[in-house]
């Protein structure tokens, strides 16, 4: 019945999401504090995920196991975003040699929630269920833009944000004016702003509404392309497919 909840759940998955690229391990005390449970509360969470599989335990650290990647693949393959994205991923992928994905938003972040790797590597780390800083990312400035006035200004009074390259805007100012840029433009390219060597490009997804659900992106290295590259070659056929897959929506 709607209402009814199960607060242990709500806790366990607290706990397993704690786990990160920067925490893949945790000890108890790490997962108590991450999560703002007491010990005694993590330590029932961890021993339960454990026990069903969805983490080890070598004495001191626990780790995730291979059987969370059920919990993501159930989204990605039920969902009808990511699947009905991965055509036109694929066909940007082909039409350009660059790898493109799809990424929505997930509270501060940007979420990768579905992709389709090109012939050249990048050094980025990205993939299915990757996070990165709104601020820093391309997909991230595109999905801010879709905020109103009122909840830009909230999100923008954690600034100034960590930088990550050399061209990262962390103040308050630096991020409105990309996020700004993005709505008018209708695109956001990063210049070395999350990676040094990296550039990126994305666009925004929008319903039948006219509302910004997905930001679809290409990164590239600085070594084979330039912003003006991205601009007047990638874009046109990134816009193609989102406007088609828009009406999907």
């Amino acid at each position: 019945m709607p209402g009814e909840t199960m607060g242990g759940l709500a806790k366990g998955l607290a706990v397993l999401e704690a786990f990160s690229k920067d925490m893949p391990r945790l000890t108890i005390s790490d997962a108590a504090r991450v999560t703002g449970l007491s010990r005694a509360t993590a330590l029932r969470c961890l021993n339960t995920l454990t026990e069903v599989g969805y983490t080890t335990f070598d004495g001191k650290f626990f780790s995730p196991t291979p059987r969370v990647l059920r919990i993501g693949s159930t989204y990605t393959e039920s969902a009808n975003l990511p699947r009905l994205a991965q055509p036109h991923l694929t066909a940007i992928r082909d039409a350009i040699d660059e790898t493109a994905s799809l990424a929505v938003r997930d509270g501060d972040n940007s979420l990768f929630i579905a992709r389709s790797e090109g012939s050249r590597l990048l050094h980025t780390g990205v993939r299915i269920g990757t996070r990165l800083p709104l601020y820093a990312s391309s997909t991230g400035q595109v999905l801010l833009s879709a905020l109103s006035e009122d909840e830009l200004a909230d999100y923008l009074r954690a600034a100034p944000f960590p930088e990550r390259a050399p061209h990262t805007p962390v103040s308050a100012e630096a991020i409105e004016h990309r996020v700004k840029s993005a709505r008018t433009d209708g695109m956001a390219i990063g210049d070395e702003e999350l990676e040094p060597g990296l550039l990126s490009i994305a666009v925004p997804l929008r319903d039948v509404t006219g509302r910004v659900v997905a930001a679809i992106s290409v990164s590239a290295s600085t070594s084979r392309t330039t912003t003006d590259d991205l601009r007047h070659r990638l874009r046109p056929v990134m816009q193609q497919h989102a406007t088609e897959l828009s009406r999907l929506l």
